[in-house]
């Protein structure tokens, strides 16, 4: 029974982590190039951005997406 336990735990704790890293993933591909940002309408402000590196757009229909 403790087997069983120990088992499903450590089974849960493996998909949380792996959902944890699908979603990091998916951010950084979802990062903008500065010319996709003013074709879309923006224009890139590179002190906005809460990430390190990057920028925001800002205005356009990329508003407030992370510019790389």
């Amino acid at each position: 029974m403790r087997i069983r336990r120990l088992f499903t735990a450590v089974i849960a704790t493996a998909a949380l982590a792996g959902l944890g890293l699908t979603d990091a993933a998916t951010a950084t591909a979802a990062a903008l190039t500065p010319g996709e940002c003013t074709q879309g309408g923006g224009k890139v402000d590179w002190t906005k951005s809460q990430v390190p590196h990057t920028g925001t757009c800002v205005g356009g229909t990329h508003n407030g997406q992370i510019v790389d």
